[in-house]
């Protein structure tokens, strides 16, 4: 089976197919380190986190990059804010970023490298653009001049003739702009008295870089070009994107890369994310509010990535009891202790129910369903397995979750008095004394804990 993923380029599904042998190179926009990221942010890097695991799960070698955006106008406005370097400040919020990755079980890249750090690449690209060509300059800014590039706008069908423009037909120092004000954008830009202590003396005058030409370095200094897949937002699909491809293939007369693919941006309660609205959320604001991290992994994961997430504080609230199913399942897996059933079909059909759906533009509903039904399909001859069926179970259900990273789970010590009362009730039960095991059973859910009867004893789960 073949994995096939839509492509905004073609705007089409197609097959993966690496360049070269049997790696994938790929490459995913990061954040930009001003502030805490929020939920928008973490929906992009939790698709690409999906993503880069089902390729591995598929058989694929991975070289993954995922740039941090160090230098622009809002690190530069809040760093001074704070009466902080640009580094110390950047540094604080690219930690407090690798902490909610580890967090949420996403997988670091195997490059994150700092735009700061790749100064002298984009330097060097920039005096290629200029060399052929596609560059102006006005008061030391270099800009990219997209009517000298014929295939700009391709991925998004767009008609340069009628982009609006701004008063001088360029942005001047602005990194944040709309599709109103979008002509040629900035490759540098000069020093700025208000740019503080940030700037660079190099070959092309003293300054910074603009934020596009960022990732068009980093993906050719770690990546090459062409490379395989690049990543991010729908909202980067234009200008962003768009500008990437127009400065790498004028600079180097070759395709950008092979697939571009988009994730859909995520709604709160089906309106958009804003502070004024109250709906607001950072990784941090939720594990605050007592919110499992894993269940904010799974709710930003169980939509696929091309539809639009709409995320509420209501759904979450029903997602532990779901990922509960998965550790009640894999604890009676290791009671088992029957004669032994052939499971090696069920195993089979599930496997494959997974990977088909997986393998078609990543349905992670379809797959997420065959798990369950293979789930559901088990617990019904649970009583019969033996050990060794059962280390087949886990077996499959652990390769299910180098993809989805939700099932592993701490054990939870049960206290010696909650114990003290399940055999109390136990002793009861034996007894036949029905009012004294309920009244112990009600004792025992009180304290925070359910149990569940066996035929051969207990069951203690957190309530």
């Amino acid at each position: 089976m073949a994995l096939k993923l839509y492509n905004s380029l073609t705007h089409k599904k197609e097959e993966l197919k690496p360049i070269k042998n049997n790696e994938i190179k790929m490459y995913s926009c990061g954040p930009t380190v001003y502030n805490y990221i929020h939920l928008g942010n973490l929906r992009a890097f939790m698709f690409s986190d999906i993503l880069r695991r089902y390729i591995k799960y598929k058989g694929f070698k991975l070289k993954h990059v995922m740039n941090i955006t160090d230098v622009d106008d809002k690190t530069i406005r809040d760093s001074q804010k704070e009466k902080k370097s640009l580094k110390e400040f950047t540094e604080f919020y690219t930690e407090a970023f690798l902490k909610d990755l580890k967090t949420l079980k996403i997988e670091i890249p195997e490059y994150m490298p700092k735009a700061t750090e790749t100064i002298p690449e984009m330097v060097e690209l920039i005096k290629l653009l200029k060399e052929k060509g596609f560059t102006y300059e006005n008061k030391g800014d270099i800009y990219f001049s997209i009517n000298k590039f014929e295939d700009y706008g391709k991925m998004v069908n767009l008609d340069v003739n009628n982009l609006k423009e701004n008063v001088h037909s360029r942005l001047n120092n602005a990194d944040e702009y709309g599709k109103e004000n979008a002509r040629d954008f900035a490759l540098w830009k000069a020093y700025d008295k208000n740019d503080g202590d940030v700037f660079w003396d190099t070959e092309i005058g003293k300054g910074r870089p603009g934020w596009h030409i960022e990732c068009s370095a980093m993906s050719k200094k770690f990546l090459g070009q062409p490379f395989d897949i690049h990543t991010g937002g729908v909202d980067l699909t234009f200008p962003h994107h768009t500008n990437e491809i127009a400065q790498s293939e004028a600079a180097y007369d070759k395709k950008f890369c092979n697939y571009f693919i988009h994730n859909e941006h995520l709604m709160v309660n089906s309106e958009k994310m804003s502070k004024s609205l109250g709906n607001f959320y950072t990784l941090r604001d939720l594990l605050d509010k007592g919110y499992d991290a894993i269940a904010i992994r799974y709710q930003l994961l169980a939509t696929n990535y091309r539809q639009q997430l709409n995320f509420t504080e209501d759904a979450l609230k029903q997602i532990p009891s779901t990922l509960q199913k998965f550790y009640d399942f894999l604890d009676k897996l290791e009671e088992v202790n029957g004669k032994g059933k052939d499971v090696s079909k069920l195993i089979d059909e599930a496997d494959k129910k997974f990977e088909k759906n997986m393998d078609d533009d990543l349905n992670i509903s379809g797959a997420l369903a065959a798990v369950f039904e293979f789930m559901n399909s088990i617990n019904k001859i649970m009583d019969e397995l033996s050990k060794k069926d059962a280390s087949a179970i886990v077996k499959i259900m652990n390769k299910f979750d180098t993809v989805l990273g939700v099932m592993a789970h701490k054990k939870i010590d049960i206290p010696k008095v909650i114990i003290e009362l399940a055999d109390k009730r136990l002793e009861a039960k034996k007894n036949k004394d029905w009012t004294e095991s309920d009244r112990l059973r009600d004792e025992i859910t009180k304290k925070g804990f359910v149990i569940e009867d066996k035929k051969e004893g207990y069951r203690l789960k957190p309530n």
